[in-house]
């Protein structure tokens, strides 16, 4: 009677994946300073394999835990808290990256001193135009949260895991999509990374949303895995809810990308 559990919280055992994920963490950010340095990609490299390990060891407990019955309602909402703030502070980064774009838009740097004869975008660049392969990506990406909005939909009201499948198969390749024509854009661009304000700031803006999607494409592809793996009830669906919060996130901080830095920036 000692071991018999009598609340509503889980209680962690210890855990190495914090440490390792925080110590591959620095290695990533160490690493991208050297490669940038021209010291070579290979430490950058390390660190990113640690932390995808890390993701997907820590992940699998959390996944292994919800099956086991330890996500009770109150530890489902402490997950969805959790998560909120987590897609807060995802904000946050974006806006450190639209200010600088705002910034020296508004106020360009001139050649002598700056506000003299500043001009935005600078002299030489070639932007994109916004109403062609843009103005695509952002449908494609807009049809894509549809897609995980009727996935979940057919979950939680409709208890339908066949429309859900779907849903979510087309929600990952309109993603997979998405993320080809944007590598096909970034070949074709008429400036580079470095040598300009301008092209740092799109590359670093536009390219850390391309990361996003990625990255959400593959939170996606892991739900559609554990569909098939029986996991999810209408009730019961915090990874997957997760996931849709987090390409809905992806989808509105696209919008502000192409209003801001295709549009009005051009």
């Amino acid at each position: 009677m000692a071991q018999a559990k009598n609340h509503d919280y889980h209680i962690l055992p210890p855990s190495i994946w914090p440490f390792i994920g925080a110590v591959s963490g620095f290695f990533m950010l160490l690493g991208a300073v050297f490669w940038m340095k021209g010291m070579g990609p290979w430490l950058f490299a390390a660190g990113v394999v640690g932390v995808l390990g890390v993701m997907f060891a820590w992940w699998s407990d959390v996944v292994r835990e919800s099956s086991a019955g330890d996500h009770t309602p109150v530890v489902r909402i402490g997950l969805r808290y959790g998560f909120i703030l987590f897609i807060m502070s995802e904000v946050m980064f974006f806006a450190a990256w639209f200010w600088s774009f705002f910034k020296n838009a508004i106020y360009p740097m001139g050649p002598d001193s700056p506000l003299v004869d500043g001009v935005w975008p600078p002299v030489g660049i070639e932007t994109f135009d916004p109403w062609h392969l843009p103005l695509i990506n952002t449908l494609i990406l807009l049809c894509s949260g549809a897609a995980a909005t009727w996935a979940h939909h057919a979950l939680v009201h409709e208890n339908n895991r066949e429309d859900m499948k779907w849903g979510l198969i087309l929600a990952i390749g309109l993603g997979v999509l998405f993320t080809v024509f944007q590598i096909y854009e970034y070949s074709h661009a008429a400036f580079g990374f470095a040598g300009n304000v301008y092209g740092a700031n799109f590359f670093m803006a536009t390219g850390f949303h391309g990361a996003h999607v990625v990255i959400g494409t593959i939170f996606l592809a892991v739900c559609l895995i554990r569909l098939q793996m029986g996991h999810f009830t209408p009730t019961e669906h915090v990874g997957f809810e997760a996931a849709s919060w987090y390409w809905h996130f992806v989808d509105v901080v696209w919008l502000f990308l192409f209003a801001s830095i295709y549009i009005w920036g051009s």
